[in-house]
């Protein structure tokens, strides 16, 4: 069983009402138990290639039947299949949970190992001065960055496996966590990661997301084009089983 398909498993039987349905420029918002939100992910193309089928009555589907769209190769159906699935998840457990910034923990920890990080995130300068080595893989690479393409020589290498949630959006999850070194620390994070234990069955040591605490707040930023530091009514939390 894939890891997309446990984890769509793993939602409600009964079915469960969609309050709110919100495509940003920059996120993905669902709201039906919770509010979940994702990367919103597009092809490459001219203006209006990205289509969405149903628009108009997304609101009238169940949270479970957004949640199935996560399989479709279409990225912005699939941002909005992980916003559901992440607007479905019941609490993590208490005793799995800390209030930290999975980058403030990984600061603590790096020095002198290799940190192989799949995504560009903006703290990466500040890991490079606490003593790692960052090996950067991103699909749109910048300065310093190596292409997605590299991954299965690089991810290999990795001390500390950091990758971006946006990777399950993108279905690229798996393959990574393949190519993996068994003696690796994995961790996944960002907003798109979902905060369930079950991905602790595939690798995983730290899961690192975003709960909504004030969904008024997160929308309303969400709708206006809000990058991740400009959301607000956000809480970040990691979960963590630490490898002995």
């Amino acid at each position: 069983m894939t890891l997309i398909e446990a984890l769509l498993k793993t939602m409600p039987a009964e079915p469960v009402a969609v309050r709110e349905v919100m495509v940003g420029v920059n996120w993905t918002a669902v709201c039906s138990r919770q509010c979940g939100l994702a990367a919103t992910l597009r092809n490459e193309g001219e203006h209006g290639s990205n289509r969405i089928r149903d628009v108009g009555s997304l609101h009238l589907k169940t949270a479970q039947e957004l949640a199935g769209w996560l399989k479709s190769e279409n990225p912005l159906e699939a941002s909005l299949g992980m916003a559901a699935v992440n607007s479905l998840l019941p609490p993590p457990p208490e005793n799995l949970l800390t209030e930290i910034n999975a980058f403030d923990y990984l600061q603590t920890i790096a020095a002198g190992k290799t940190v192989v990080m799949v995504g560009h995130f903006p703290q990466v300068e500040k890991l490079r001065h606490s003593g790692a080595r960052v090996l950067i893989l991103e699909k749109q690479p910048r300065e310093r960055d190596l292409p997605a393409e590299a991954a299965p020589d690089v991810v290999p290498l990795a001390d500390i496996l950091a990758i971006t949630g946006m990777t399950l959006v993108n279905h690229t999850l798996e393959d990574l966590l393949g190519w993996r070194s068994p003696h690796s620390l994995v961790m996944l994070l960002g907003p798109s990661t979902p905060l369930t234990p079950l991905l602790f069955d595939f690798g995983i040591h730290l899961i690192s997301g975003t709960q909504i605490v004030d969904e008024q707040a997160a929308l309303l930023t969400i709708q206006q084009g809000a990058a991740f530091p400009q959301v607000k009514g956000t809480r970040l939390v990691t979960l963590s089983r630490l490898p002995v």
